[in-house]
């Protein structure tokens, strides 16, 4: 067989890069550009976006440095057995790749993964020299999200710290019984072990630049991803997985990919991948973890019989509805916490509500200028100007307007 050009083998190894879905740059400290000027977005090849907590879109180069593994997980597309066409990329390529890139204003970025050659530690040292390389023999600024190996050793993965933003280690499957089932080379205890001792290394490398500000900087955060519908473990016992995961990991993010079947599966795997709306609801959940104060309990109690967030209906609204002696909310007196709990409300909005009424009394007309969707927030709230009509059980939660001064239940019981 030939051997394989750059371009061909960029086409196998960044398509094989797509089923990672913990590829983003929010949270991470934006690094200046060469020459302080912004980096444009384009589409190409091994090209994605990500988003960043302002809302800027990142382009990223993301690719494996090699789809060979092995490893063999049932639900992997790379898999030992798998009858993929292989690739492998040298350490200089994706240097060349990025830099190429990058100074074509495509990319502000790299997220580079890889299958496992050889061994872990062998491997890791691979990904380590790519980010070297990058910022010490060519001074790159921009973002390098990699991912690290959980079998590998602690210091290479320490090292990576060194000339990375973000660090990720996957707990692929939301259950250990699943991954036993699935992956049975790889270990749920060992993957843990080596989430807290990157956590570890992450807090003594920002106590060591609190008190030593000559100190190498050090990765801020990591991530991880769990695949969804691959090990019959339900939505209940995902939102508790995440909710453990970071309060005993400080992760930035979890990540979760619905499962795609892949060609010559395994038996032990479904036919078919779950709806793409169940993953959508789940990060829609995790946001609820995350920013908007509840608890993995308060999340949960919206699933349904089957153990998963219903399908037709954002689970925050989901949890409002289950808990209607709460709303409506007065925008010009409740807790900032709870107005998080308002559907339609998101932190950037009700930051400014609340910043907004120090100032005057908040009319409907005020919020919508501060909300996206008036609609889907009005029947929650009251303003200075506007109470929500009455509401029997059953009947769509878009109120209008009640008479004035008369003060109406949203949800009577």
């Amino acid at each position: 067989m030939p051997a394989l050009d750059t371009r061909e083998k960029l086409a196998i190894l960044a398509d094989a890069a797509k089923y990672d879905a913990s590829c983003a740059s929010s949270g991470a400290k934006r690094r200046d550009s060469v020459g302080g000027k912004g980096i444009g977005s384009t589409e190409g090849m091994g090209i994605c976006h990500a988003y960043a907590p302002d809302g800027r879109c990142i382009s990223l180069l993301k690719i494996l440095l090699t789809n060979s593994c092995i490893f063999d997980c049932h639900y992997c597309i790379n898999r030992r057995s798998s009858n993929v066409r292989r690739a492998r990329f040298t350490t200089d390529e994706v240097v060349d790749l990025t830099l190429a890139f990058y100074r074509r204003n495509y990319i502000e970025g790299l997220f580079l993964s890889s299958g496992i050659i050889r061994s872990p530690d062998y491997t890791m040292e691979r990904i380590v020299e790519v980010a070297r390389a990058l910022r010490e023999d060519h001074d790159f600024r921009g973002y390098i999200h990699l991912k690290t190996i959980p079998d590998a050793d602690p210091e290479l993965v320490r090292r990576a710290g060194l000339h990375a933003d973000r660090l990720s280690i996957n707990v692929e499957l939301p259950s250990r019984q699943g991954l036993e089932r699935l992956a049975p080379e790889k270990d749920s205890a060992r993957i843990e072990t080596a989430m807290g001792e990157l956590k570890g290394a992450i807090e003594e490398g920002r106590d060591a630049r609190r008190h030593f500000p000559s100190a190498p900087a050090f990765v801020t955060g990591q991530s991880t991803q769990m695949i969804v519908g691959a090990d019959g473990a339900d939505d209940r016992a995902i939102i508790a997985r995440a909710s453990g995961l970071y309060d005993r990991f400080a992760l930035r993010r979890v990540y979760y990919s619905a499962f795609s079947p892949i060609p010559e599966a395994s038996a032990v795997l479904p036919l078919v991948r779950p709806p793409l709306m169940r993953e959508h609801r789940l990060y829609q959940a995790d946001w609820m973890l995350r920013h908007y104060g509840f608890s993995a309990e308060e999340v949960a109690a919206s699933v349904d019989a089957s153990g998963n967030l219903p399908l037709d209906k954002d689970p925050k609204l989901a949890w409002a509805l289950s808990n209607r002696d709460l709303f409506p909310l007065d925008v010009n007196r409740a807790d900032r916490s709870l107005l998080l709990r308002v559907p339609g409300l998101g932190v950037r909005a009700v930051d400014r509500l609340v910043a907004a009424r120090r100032l005057r009394r908040l009319r409907l007309e005020d919020v919508a200028r501060l909300t996206r969707s008036i609609a889907n927030v009005r029947p929650f709230l009251v303003a200075a100007d506007w109470r929500p009509v009455a509401l029997a059980d059953g009947i769509d939660p878009l109120g209008g307007r009640a008479p004035p001064r008369e003060q109406l239940e949203l949800f009577p019981g």
